[in-house]
């Protein structure tokens, strides 16, 4: 690879993880109303579904997302619904007090569990797949492995978003304080329920 061709990689995967999405409302609304070590969590398992999206591309799973139209809709609409059941459960049950002083079914969630939703919510969007396969191809050099090649450039891509990640969440413990009042905990959680549900809407309606 070119210096001009990893700049220019590295300056379009910037400007697309710094892009606000599904991924920046997660680990924003898990930092502030879970502390930066279960937004640091949910932030990693976002990335492990980037790097295993870039594996898979680089198999040969991300052209069959691209060329059949059963696999991509399946994928979509599985997405779809783990999106739709995360926003409705914001707006239908909002917290009023910080997870960490509540009892019951609003115990704290686990490292896992922040992990798993970060990766799950990634790993469920064919959009990604698509976009990579769509994308990494024209920054491999002629010749080179295809599998090796996806994985390295899903690494960069890791390594910004790791980054970018780290400004979310510093950003969400500088606000934690006026964060946790329950007023706002109660309006923040329905906000970003709205926002799930958006974005689950996006990708149902989304065609390939």
């Amino acid at each position: 690879m070119t210096a001009t061709l990893l700049f220019s990689f590295l300056f379009a995967i910037t400007i697309l993880t710094l892009t606000p999405g599904f991924d920046t409302a997660l680990v924003l609304r898990t930092a502030a109303a879970q502390g930066w070590r279960r937004g640091s969590a949910t932030a990693l398992g976002i990335n492990l579904g980037c790097l295993l999206w870039g594996v898979a591309v680089g198999c040969g799973l991300g052209a069959l997302l691209l060329a059949s139209e059963m696999a991509y809709n399946l994928l979509k609409w599985v997405g779809a619904a783990y999106l739709l059941y995360l926003g409705i459960r914001l707006l239908l049950s909002p917290r009023t007090q910080p997870q960490e002083e509540a009892t019951g079914e609003t115990a704290p969630q686990s490292y896992l569990s922040c992990f798993n939703r970060g990766l799950f919510g990634n790993l469920l969007n064919p959009k990604i797949g698509v976009f990579y396969v769509t994308f990494l191809p024209q920054f491999i050099p002629a010749g080179a492995s295809v599998p090796l090649w996806c994985t390295l450039l899903a690494l960069m891509h890791i390594a910004i978003g790791l980054l970018w990640n780290a400004v979310l969440i510093g950003g969400s413990h500088y606000f934690a304080a006026h964060l946790r009042r329950p007023a706002v905990l109660k309006v923040m959680d329905r906000l970003t329920g709205m926002v799930f549900i958006g974005f689950a809407a996006k990708l149902a309606l989304s065609r390939r």
